[in-house]
Parts: C-alpha cells; structure tokens; sequence
C-alpha cells in the first residue's frame, strides 16, 4: 500500500497539469495580493481606519480562498477520477494486481499518494495566500491554520468521491461528476442560509440533509469562520442578511458534523475498495 502510495505521488509530480496549476497558482497569490495592498495603501491614505482596512481585506481574502476551493476541487477531481479509472482503461491495473496485492490495498494506495499531493498543495496555496496579504497589508486573520486543514479536508472529500467514481466511469465523466456534486453541495449551503434568513423551515432542513449527504460545503463554512474576523462575526450574529450570505460563518462545523465528515470519507473509501472487488477486470 506505502509502496503504490509512492508510486502515485510520482506519477502526480510528473502531470504537466499539476506543475500548470502550480504556476497558476503563484500568479494568482501574486496578483490578489498585490491588489489587496494596493487597496490597503490607497485606503490608508485616504484615512480609512485600520478596523475598515481589516474587515475590508479579510472579505477579499475569503474570496480568494473560494477561488481556491474551486482550484483544489478540480485539482482533487481530475487527479483522483484517472487515478483508477485510467488504470482500469489502459489495463495496468491487470499487472499490478497479479502480484499479491489486493483490491483494498491498491485503492488504499492510491488514496494516500493523492491525499498527500492535495494536501500538500492546500496547504502551500492557502499559506501563501495568507502570507502574502498578510505581509503587504498588515493584517491577518484569526485562524489561518484552521482555514488551511478545513481546505484541505474540503478537497479530500472530493478526492475520495472521485477514486469512488473511477471505479465505475471513465476518468472525464467521474471528474465533472464530481465538479458538479461541488458545486450543487455549494448551492444547497447557500439556499440553507436563505432558506432561515426567510424561516422556509422545509427548504432549510432539505439542503441541510444535503451537506450532510455530501459534507464540502459544511467544511468550506470553516474555511470562512477561520478567515473571518470576530467583529463581524459579532456585527452579524443573529442577523438575517449575515445567515443568507455563503461567505459568512458565524461558528465553525460542530465537532458531530467533523466526525461525520471523517466517517463519510472513510465509508466512501470502502466503497471504492468494495466497488472494485467487484468488477471483473
């Protein structure tokens, strides 16, 4: 297992499509950052107080950090579809398992290699981000470490889902799968908020079951509480505009909705180990 987990970290390092995104990547920290000081400066010498300046620059930040969410879903998405999936196409999987390795332990491999080049990757882009910003403009938010493991976790979901997926569907339709499922998840945390900022108690308890049933977006929301600064979490507590904006948080996932959230993927996981012992290949 260790040794396909290495395999597959190799086998990333050497996609033209990771080193892209990580060029991509450096650009885009190196652009909002510099926009974010820019504004900063601009606002500074206008005489805008620091508390604006701060508010100000944590809201962008938690824009970029959606940014990167998208990135790391697709990241997560198009490296774990055809992780399997073009394994099962091009028949290697054949002379991988003819040795005495088994179903559970190629998938389990091939999950760890991925989970730690994703991992890798969120924690370098959000720590870079944070920096960056933090740097040019003087302010950083309260829980940047938190931000950066509920990211991470965010992007494992959709990794997982996809190895799942590989299992059954070619590598491009298990990947827009998955980016759908992202984005649908993302839609049903937003009519949540609006759903109780209206009391429509039947719309908010279905796209509440809905980030249960698939749990990125409840993950994002921590993302959001660790960018944003507690003055706005206090100035919105309770209010109905604060409650249907999907950029605000006003606590983090409960510890019941974490555990949840590793169960998920280790069920999730099993089911891709279960799915492939049972196709013929």
């Amino acid at each position: 297992m260790i040794t396909i987990a290495k395999v597959t970290i190799r086998e990333a390092a050497r996609r033209r499509i990771l080193w892209v995104l990580l060029g991509l990547t450096v650009v885009s920290v190196a652009l909002t950052s510099w926009g974010t000081g820019a504004l900063a400066g601009l606002a500074r010498s206008e005489g805008t107080g620091e508390l604006e300046i701060r508010i100000g620059v944590s809201q962008i930040l938690i824009l970029a950090a959606f940014m990167f969410s998208f990135v790391l879903a697709m990241t997560a998405a198009f490296l774990g579809a055809p992780a399997i999936a073009a394994d099962l196409e091009s028949g290697i999987v054949l002379a991988l398992l003819a040795r005495p390795i088994r179903r559970s332990e190629y998938v389990a491999g091939r999950w760890l290699g991925l989970v730690a080049v994703v991992v890798a990757y969120a924690a370098a882009s959000g720590f870079l981000e944070i920096g960056a910003i933090g740097l040019l403009t003087g302010h950083y938010p309260p829980e940047p470490a938190l931000a950066v493991v509920f990211l991470a976790a965010q992007a494992v979901v959709l990794l997982t889902i996809a190895l799942l997926l590989g299992t059954r569907l070619p590598a491009i339709a298990a990947g827009a799968v998955c980016v759908v499922l992202f984005g649908l998840a993302w839609m049903a945390g937003v009519f949540s908020g609006v759903a109780r900022a209206f009391n429509a108690d039947a719309l908010a308890a279905i796209s509440e079951a809905t980030r249960w049933l698939f749990p990125s977006d409840g993950l994002w929301r921590g993302v959001i509480y660790g960018l944003e600064p507690p003055l706005v979490q206090i100035v919105a507590s309770g209010s109905e505009i604060g409650e249907a904006n999907p950029f605000y948080a006003v606590a983090p996932p409960p510890p019941i909705y974490i555990v949840w959230s590793v169960i998920w993927i280790a069920v999730t996981l099993a089911l891709a180990a279960w799915s492939l012992n049972r196709r013929e290949i």
